[in-house]
């Protein structure tokens, strides 16, 4: 899977908001460093042993191939030969502690596991230093927390906007001055196959509970933290072949560079109606490449709140899905955000303006900036996929009056109603309502779109270099917009955009007419 990276990357020095974690940098004089290469995986210097808190073995747990419908709900394109698993060396790390991971394993896994009862020991906790490191796994996540001490609740009727994650048993500290890159595949469901009852004919799964489900390339079934050096420099590159960064309760980003090309959801966590996705800080900008044929930019089962950092997020293209999107809302109270798809989920007000403009037809290219009215730049951005939706939040985005412009082309549109989708359509975009772009040349998904899992095989391709064509659909680079509206629409349309405070909602956006 090759992929352009062309999303926004910014660097944030100060942190802010709650939950912060302790920076891991002086302490790292006492960790154990872990260096990996293809030929062997040192542990302080020595080869790693059975006997130690950190020991390898080729048994990594996947989804197996040729099973019957007993074993779990994934298709063809989630299953992998035995062969393959095998091929992957798994590095355990069973005891608490600070870890600094360097060096390259082109076939592996991380997996943290302090064992059982790890969930309700405060002091079960883990702190992976990423420290100029490759890891990619075909076959799974190639980051894995399993059993470490869990801080939040799953209690949903004390759900909140609000989590403390400081003491989570997984961390993550991206180190100053380092480029680090996972890539990873996905588990599909396995069942516990104790829990399966069949039909009465045999053939069909009527109840089963889980016993694995990981959808993303770097995952923890526990709440998370992660983090960048003091300087925030340090870079972290997640390649997931479905989703990118998930977590099954809480997810806290703190600082640190993080890019984020994600086949479905770029960052999910999975709590229905208690996870909270927050971040402080940092640098985060996600693309959804959509080879599943959907995916959310950010993807919060409860919530998301942003406090402060840089957030670009792009959805999938040719799906109805979001840049940011929580099923109990959005809290934006800093930093500078840009979201594009093609609906639009609940945002509450929260401590900053936000805009929203939705366009006419499907965008492909260009760059789009918010002028003031003394005609200077205020915010600018430029969506790496297709979109009709743009949603933008900033400090800098005051009350008053404003122009929009894709490149030398000003931009028209009315004021809506406060839903933030094509046309002015309340509620969200349904599947197969999208507006299709005009004469763009952008192709539309295939027909078995979700069911095939793309090749990864490959060594995705670093930062600057092309997609070769045909691996995913391409987008004309033009820039080209939608013809403008005539007619009654027209006339109602106008190239002054009043933002005011909170919310301000824009729809029918397109060219201005001559």
């Amino acid at each position: 899977m090759k992929i352009r990276i062309s999303l926004l990357l910014a660097l944030t020095l100060a942190l802010s908001g709650c939950g912060q974690a302790e920076s891991t940098e002086d302490t790292w004089s006492d960790a154990v460093r872990i260096e990996f290469s293809d030929d062997s995986v040192t542990v302080d210097g020595n080869a790693a042993s059975a006997d130690s808190a950190v020991y390898t073995e080729n048994d990594i747990i996947f989804y197996l191939e040729g099973q019957g419908v007993t074993y779990g709900e994934g298709t063809e394109a989630d299953a992998h030969s035995q062969a393959e698993a095998d091929a992957h060396t798994v590095v355990h790390i069973t005891q608490p502690g600070t870890y600094v991971l360097s060096g390259e394993l082109s076939a592996g896994q991380i997996a943290v596991d302090l064992g059982e009862g790890a969930e309700t020991d405060p002091e079960a906790v883990v702190t992976l230093v990423l420290d100029g490191v490759d890891i990619t796994c075909t076959v799974a996540p190639a980051v894995m927390f399993y059993r470490v001490y869990e801080c939040g609740s799953t209690d949903g009727d004390a759900a909140s906007w609000e989590v403390d994650t400081s003491a989570a048993g997984a961390n993550i500290m991206i180190a100053d001055g380092t480029e680090n890159t996972i890539r990873g595949s996905y588990v599909a469901r396995i069942y516990d196959p104790e829990s399966v009852t069949l039909s009465e004919d045999g053939t069909e799964v009527e109840d089963a509970k889980k016993l694995h489900k990981y959808d993303g390339a770097f995952y923890s079934r526990m709440s998370m933290n992660v983090s960048g050096g003091a300087a925030g420099t340090g870079v972290l590159n997640i390649y997931g072949e479905n989703e990118g960064l998930d977590t099954e309760l809480h997810l806290t980003i703190q600082s640190g560079v993080i890019n984020i090309f994600s086949g479905n959801d770029g960052i999910n966590t999975n709590e229905d109606g208690v996870s909270i996705t927050t971040i402080n800080g940092g640098a985060l900008s996600i693309q959804v490449t959509g080879e599943t044929g959907e995916g959310d930019g950010i993807d919060s089962n409860g919530y998301l709140v942003i406090n402060g950092g840089t957030v670009t997020a792009a959805a999938c293209s040719q799906s109805a899905d979001a840049g940011l999107d929580a099923d109990k809302g959005i809290l934006i109270n800093g930093g500078t955000v840009t979201a594009s798809g093609n609906m639009l989920d609940n945002i509450e007000t929260g401590g900053q303006n936000y805009a929203v403009f939705s366009f006419t037809s499907r965008q492909s290219g260009g760059t789009y900036r918010l002028k003031d009215s003394s005609g200077g730049t205020v915010l600018e951005w430029t969506p790496t996929n297709d979109f009709t939706s743009l949603l933008v939040s900033s400090p800098e985005l005051a009350p008053g009056e404003y122009t929009l412009w894709c490149g030398e082309v000003q931009l028209a549109g009315s004021a809506g109603q406060g839903d933030g989708h094509p046309d002015g359509r309340p509620g969200g975009a349904e599947d197969g309502d999208i507006p299709e772009p005009s004469d763009n040349g952008v192709e539309a998904p295939p027909e078995n779109a979700g069911t095939e899992r793309p090749e990864f095989s490959q060594r995705p391709e670093q930062a600057g270099e092309e997609v070769p064509a045909g691996e995913r659909p391409q987008r004309p680079g033009n820039g080209e917009l939608s013809e403008p509206l005539d007619g009654e629409r027209a006339s109602k349309r106008s190239e002054v955009f009043t933002i005011q405070e909170g919310a301000s909602f824009f729809q029918s956006i397109a060219p201005l007419a001559e």
